[in-house]
């Protein structure tokens, strides 16, 4: 492992890192990263990738977004960056393989990637070179991927990088259905990155496709290949992704945030895909938020924040003596079985863009238990059973037979992985689905039955907030306008409607955190803490009894997903709100919820209380669920009050 030869200031001191080898120098760097005198060790193997005092800044920005980035990267490893929105590791992934954007201002004192054999099983070739006067090599790929000479990324045109991104950096993004094509099957989508950066046959190309898919852990492959993104899983997604990043078998694959937002086992699964890639001498970059990913892969990991690195080691010693107080704030905001009983986001913690500053102090102040307020259910869902024609004519179950109750100020968690039917239970619980069979009361009433008439009267007493709240907004509107917008749905405007709902507007907006002025702004223009602190206050314009939450928190960092779940403890303190919490997360649901059900197949499995769930599961499909969940409780830098 290396370090970088100097280090840099940032916003909580110095870098922290812990004390290596420098490839390039063969010397001995002490904790604050100077040379130790005498202390003599043999030269590392030269890196794949070099990054020395990486600067990235956009033209009309004021000063760097990303400043002093430095790493170096060897063959069959993991270097990961890590931070929170707006820290820059995104934006530093992105530089590595030549899609930074335009009026970027990129520098280092070293970017290059070394020349030697691909990781991958390309067909032979060579890039032929082609001097400019200035001393630049023009690449013309020719069928292969045996580069023999250095590359210096910064020198790179848009022409060259083309050759380059994909032929010897892969990228993979987190969204798998945005990045893939949804016209095109999803073997046309792996035979194109074939087709330019390898010369092989057209039938020897679609033989490597249905083998790169079938390394991937893609089922029938052969099958799959004709289907398009939107006909697979979230996970099958994912992997036919990764399979198109390493199809002309580069030597570095970058992934950014791959596996987001998926759930426990299929994340499981990725992070499987990626280890034996690396295992095989892949080497990888990997950007997240999720420091439990982190352990599982990488053999360094940067801490990032505000643009710079504000500590760097081996996994162990970031998540076991992290020694910055921004690390330690972000390990203390995962959420787990850990954590129920303390707040998780601290005061002090930062979740500006980067470029910006601000104190890191430290979290943890312990949170006063709930009590569920009455024993008469709000909510009663009772042999709920849905089914779905699919379209070869069959009728496919998606909720089988599920019963449960919610009481005031309750919080019932609902987990499984996708397809398990828990967003379908909670749309008809919301009344978005009709039942087959069963019934749901609301507030001791009959709900699922209802004429549509009683239905409008009862409506605003339910209330959901989805997983990306951008979408589910009017991006003409502003926020005061979509609040307004949820008020006069509720019923709640009369004639004095406009200072009333200003008022009001801003009543919502200061429940959750925000200031008046947000109101005035456009949801484009927020960050995603903030745009979903504005879900939340629409969700509340109408003063509902339950609060349905499917996903709300899955896509967020995990920072930012700590100022929300706190949020919603808060809002239930205050006002006894119940609340329906759906989520792939365990970590989530063993710290925010009264009660679990575990979902299977539209059936639920197994329901108790977060402890014995976790502790000690007893369906096998949840003891799956328990040792697919990356836990981080060991990792904790303080002993948390059980609620």
């Amino acid at each position: 492992m290396t370090t970088a030869l100097t280090t840099h200031p940032s916003a909580g001191g110095e870098i922290v890192r812990t004390g290596a080898a420098d490839s390039a120098t063969g010397t001995y760097a002490g904790p604050a990263g100077h040379p130790v005198p005498g202390a003599e060790v043999p030269a590392a193997p030269a890196a794949l990738l070099s990054v020395r005092d990486l600067m990235i800044g956009f033209e009309h920005v004021d000063g760097p977004l990303v400043r002093g980035v430095s790493f170096d990267l060897h063959r069959g490893r993991c270097v990961a960056l890590v931070g929170e929105s707006g820290s820059g590791k995104s934006l530093t992934a992105r530089t590595l393989v030549g899609l930074t954007g335009a009026g970027a201002q990129v520098s280092a004192q070293r970017l290059v990637l070394s020349g030697g054999q691909a990781a991958g099983d390309g067909d032979p070739g060579q890039w032929e070179d082609r001097e400019h006067p200035d001393g630049r090599k023009d690449l013309d790929h020719r069928g292969g991927l045996d580069d023999k000479d250095d590359l210096d990324l910064l020198r790179l045109t848009p022409r060259e990088w083309r050759r380059v991104r994909g032929g010897r950096i892969g990228f993979v993004l987190q969204d798998a259905l945005v990045s893939l094509d949804p016209l095109r099957r999803v073997g046309a989508e792996i035979d194109e990155a074939l087709r330019i950066h390898t010369g092989l046959s057209r039938r020897a190309r679609k033989d490597h496709v249905h083998r790169l898919l079938a390394d991937a852990g893609v089922p029938e492959p052969q099958l799959r290949a004709r289907e398009r993104p939107a006909q697979l899983s979230g996970g099958l997604r994912q992997r036919a992704l990764i399979a198109s990043a390493l199809a002309a078998g580069p030597e570095v694959l970058v992934a950014d945030e791959p596996t987001t937002a998926l759930d426990a086992t299929v994340q499981a699964q990725v992070l499987e895909l990626l280890a034996q890639r690396r295992a095989a001498g892949q080497s990888l970059i990997l950007i997240s938020h999720d420091l439990a990913v982190v352990a599982e892969l990488a053999d360094e990991v940067l801490v990032m924040r505000a643009g710079e690195v504000v500590e760097q080691g081996t996994p162990e010693q970031i998540l076991s003596s992290p020694r910055h107080p921004y690390t330690r704030a972000l390990i203390q905001a995962i959420p787990g079985p850990h954590t129920r009983g303390r707040r998780l986001a601290g005061e002090g913690q930062a979740h500006e863009p980067a470029g910006a500053s601000a104190p890191v102090t430290e979290p943890a102040p312990v949170l006063e238990p709930v009590p569920v307020l009455e024993p008469v259910p709000v909510l009663e869902v009772r042999g709920a059973r849905k089914s779905f024609r699919t379209p070869g004519g069959e009728r496919r179950v998606a909720v089988d037979d599920v019963t449960f109750t919610l009481g005031r100020g309750e919080v019932l968690g609902i987990v499984g992985e996708s397809g398990s039917g828990k967003s379908t239970t909670g749309r008809i619980v919301l009344g978005l689905e009709d039942l087959d069979d069963g019934h749901v009361r609301l507030l001791g009433e009959d709900w699922s039955d209802a004429a549509e008439a009683r239905r409008r009267v009862l409506r605003h007493r339910l209330s959901v907030v989805w997983q990306d709240p951008l979408s589910s907004f009017d991006p003409r509107w502003s926020v005061r306008r979509i609040l307004d917008d949820a008020i006069r749905a509720a019923k709640r405007a009369d004639a004095q409607a406009d200072s009333r709902a200003e008022a009001t507007v801003e009543q919502l907006l200061e429940a959750v955190g925000l200031t008046a002025a947000v109101a005035d702004r456009d949801p484009g223009t927020l960050s995603g803490g903030q745009r979903q602190r504005v879900a939340i206050a629409r969700a509340l314009a109408g003063s509902p009894d339950v609060l349905v939450l499917d996903e709300a928190v899955s896509a967020l960092d995990v920072s930012i997903q700590a100022q929300i779940l706190d949020l919603v403890h808060d809002l239930r303190a205050q006002t006894g709100l119940s609340c329906l919490f759906i989520s792939h997360d365990l970590g989530v649901i063993a710290h925010l919820s009264d009660r679990v059900l575990v979902m299977k197949d539209g059936a639920v499995v197994e329901e108790g209380h977060p402890r014995s769930i976790f502790e000690d599961p007893q369906h096998p499909y949840t003891q799956t669920l328990v040792d697919s969940a990356l836990g981080l409780a060991t990792t904790s830098t303080t002993t948390p009050t059980e609620a």
